[in-house]
Parts: C-alpha cells; structure tokens; sequence
C-alpha cells in the first residue's frame, strides 16, 4: 500500500499542526502521521482525580506571540489562576513561611544580576545569534553564573531551584544563554518570564487550540503510525511506518523531538551536526506531578532544594474539601507518578500535616515518543547546534519547540518552528514548479 501527498508532517504536535495548516492554505494536501492515538504531542488534557488537567506543556503568555495570535485567531480565551496567599521555601537547612511577595523578594536581586546581560547579547530574541559576543557565552552553565554571584546561603539556593525548575533538569550543564532567550523573549523582565511559565492557561485546554488548527487546516490525519524510517533524495522523500506502509511526498515536516530524532533511521543519514545534536539531547528531563489534597488549603507556593525529587509546588484549584497541586523536580525518574506515599513525604517538608489522597501525572521521559519535558538547552548548543537542526536537509525540515529560535520549551516555540517549516517548503516547493514551468523538458522523466 502506498500513500501519496505534497508533504508529509510527522508529528501531530503544535508544531506539525501549524505547518500542515499552512501548507494546506498554499495549496498543497498534507498528510499528517502521528505515532500516538491523540493529538497535540508533549501537551495532552486528560480527565484525571475528579478533573481535566495537563499532563504535559500548559501555559501561555501574550508575551509570546505566535501563541497568542492562534488564540486571538480562533477566539480562545485564557484562565487566569488566582493570586498566592502564602509561600514556603525550604533553604539552608529550615523551612521558611512567608508571604509570595517575601520569597519573589529574595530571588528579585540575583535574578536581576543574573540575566541583566540579556539586552546586550541578545537584543533580538527571534534571532538569537545576532550578536556575535553570544557564541563565548554559550559556553558557560547557569551553575557557574549564579556562583559569581556570591550569594548568601537561602538566596544562592533558591536561585538553583528556581532554575532547575525553568530547565525541568540539572543546572550543571544548563546553558546561560537558555536563561538569557527566555529573559529576552520577555522583555527582558525576569517577573514577566516567571508570569509567562506559570499563571495562564488556554481556556478548554491545550486539546482546544490543537483541535482548533487541526479542523483548520484541511489535512488528512493518520494517528497510530509511528515512522521507522525516512529515505528522501533532490526529488521528494518516504516515510515507512513500522508496519511497513509506505507515504510518499515532494517534501517532510519532521516534527519528533530531540531525543527521539534517532529513532527514525534516515537514508541518507541526517547530517553529522544534527546526529551530534541528538546524542548530546537536551536537560528537559525532570516530573510533572498532579496532587490532590485532602481539605481546602490557602493558595500557596512552595520550593525546595534542587536536590529534592519535587522541588516546587503551587495550589492550582481550590474546592470544597480538597485541593489540587502541580509539582514539579528536575529528574523524571526520581518521581513515580503513581505514588501517593512519596508524594506526601515530601509534601510534608513544606506542610507536616498535609494529606495526599490521590497522585497523577504522565513520565515524559518514559515515553517512546518523547524521552523528554520541555525541550532546554545544554552550553553550547546555541552556537553549535541550533543553525544546524534548523537547516533543511534536501526536502527533509525538522521543526518543534526544540528547535525555536525564541520561547524554546513552549507551545509558542513549536508554532514558531512549524509557521518556519511552512515557509521553507512553499519556497522550496513553488521555486520548483516555476523551474519546471520555465524549462519542462529538463524535469521530464
């Protein structure tokens, strides 16, 4: 059996559904593989413990525009979560209680410190690049920044949580430059980065915006198909479905992330930049982690050290008799999704009497499909490797938050990327057809 389209688009993330969309609306059929039963990739609504939360990937900000306008296009509002009532940090030893505005207090300083080299190095954060000057520091890691800042003992430790929790893994190997694009994307104020990570989410969910362009743009979907292999050349390329099915296109969005790029045998192979990249990965390697609590608690937050499996924890909905948490911790296989038990141990570090009734959550990096969270940045990679990912191979594009230029590890990202890969193919496709039209006896055959 063998299937054929203008363009193949592997992956049904946002990535993949906003360049089918805009392939459609050139013109060309587009076939869509996603290897799961669902759609919309690392972001999944599911009903979970009495509610429908996010598994995955959450929230938006109009600092992010790509995002912001599919909203506006389609006419979906967001969720605003209330205000904290009270915070606990853990630090140097003791459990710390105060007011929300007593901890930002702490980290407002050494944030400012921390990325006030944003501006300068990286002036346009769509084209992240563009300064010379941000190749050297590339090399450096969020851990060696924050300890030139020469910290007091709860603020230095704080500040590592705090990252660990933006990078959803070790700050050992983060990039500084990571924290800089994120700093630059939102206008340059750390509180406008921390506000677009945490507090706004799509009203009807992440599953109501992918459904939404999905419906928009007119392509045929094929769910349960992952792809085993990819052989392309000048002419088009073919994908080949585990089960040996064979998709035939002039061009292919591959939108699989990082860490799964070499589970898809390539012939010809990818080029030896974008192999490195692969093996090297990326840090998103840490646990989401939904807690239902017994009673009505107060709206608050809460961080921990580093080390701790969940470092940080805020009260997302407050009910009648119970309470529902979102936890995050930088290592996805220190936190069993399924254990209530360890759940409330280390909940109890914050509140001794607090207790679990119900945990849920999905393993990212257990997953064949993903083996990572939000995609974020080893040192080095934006100097050696983005260029590289974000060149076309032949008529083969790669495209994902994995390879955004500004709000890398969000559904803006993928957008960005996926509106990117669109472009390329039209070009490269339509320059094509007038070649052919100028000269068909040299396209004969």
């Amino acid at each position: 059996m063998q299937n054929t389209s203008d363009v193949i688009v592997i992956g049904a993330g946002f990535a993949g559904l906003v360049a089918a969309r805009e392939l459609g609306r050139k013109g060309l059929s587009v076939q869509i593989l996603e290897a799961r039963d669902r759609i919309a990739g690392r972001t999944w609504l599911e009903p979970r413990m009495g509610r429908t939360l996010e598994l995955g990937g959450t929230w938006v900000h109009w600092s992010q525009p790509h995002v912001w306008a599919e909203l506006t296009r389609y006419g979906i509002g967001v969720v605003t979560a209330p205000e904290f009532e009270k915070a606990y940090w853990h630090a140097d030893g003791r459990l710390h209680a105060g007011t929300p505005d007593e901890l930002m207090a702490i980290l407002d300083g050494p944030n400012r410190s921390f990325l006030a080299p944003s501006r300068q190095l990286i002036p346009l954060p769509y084209e992240p690049l563009s300064n010379p000057a941000v190749k050297e520091a590339d090399q450096l890691t969020v851990a060696e920044k924050i300890d030139e800042l020469g910290l007091d003992t709860v603020a230095d430790e704080l500040m590592r949580s705090f990252w660990a929790l933006n990078f959803n893994g070790r700050i050992q190997d983060a990039a500084y430059t990571q924290a800089l694009r994120w700093a630059a994307a939102a206008f340059h104020e750390w509180p406008v980065m921390f506000e677009t990570c945490a507090t706004y989410k799509v009203q009807g969910g992440t599953q109501a915006l992918a459904r939404a362009i999905l419906d928009d743009s007119g392509a045929t979907l094929t769910l349960n198909t992952p792809v085993a292999q990819v052989r392309h050349d000048e002419k088009g390329a073919v994908a080949v479905g585990r089960d040996g099915t064979e998709y035939t296109a002039r061009a292919m969005v591959v939108t699989v992330p990082l860490h799964t790029l070499d589970g898809i045998r390539f012939e010809p192979e990818l080029s030896a930049g974008k192999r490195e990249a692969a093996e090297r990965g990326q840090l998103g390697l840490g646990a989401k982690l939904w807690v239902k609590v017994k009673g009505r608690h107060e709206r608050f937050v809460a961080m921990g050290p580093q080390e701790w499996p969940l470092n940080f924890v805020q009260a997302e909905y407050l009910d009648a008799e119970s309470t529902t948490l979102v936890a995050f911790g930088p290592d996805g296989r220190a936190v069993d999704v399924e254990d209530a038990a360890a759940a409330q141990e280390i909940l109890r570090r914050w509140i001794p009497e607090i207790e679990v009734l119900e945990v849920s959550g999905h393993s990212w990096v257990e997953d064949e499909y993903a083996r990572e969270t939000w995609p974020m940045h080893r040192a080095g990679y934006l100097s050696e490797s983005l260029s590289e990912l974000q060149r076309p191979e032949g008529r083969i594009h790669l495209a994902g938050s994995d390879y955004a230029n500004g709000w890398g590890g969000f559904i803006d990202g993928a957008i960005e990327s996926g509106l990117t890969a669109a472009r390329n193919i039209t070009e490269q496709l339509h320059i094509r057809q007038r070649q052919q039209a100028a000269n068909p006896a040299r396209w004969a055959g």
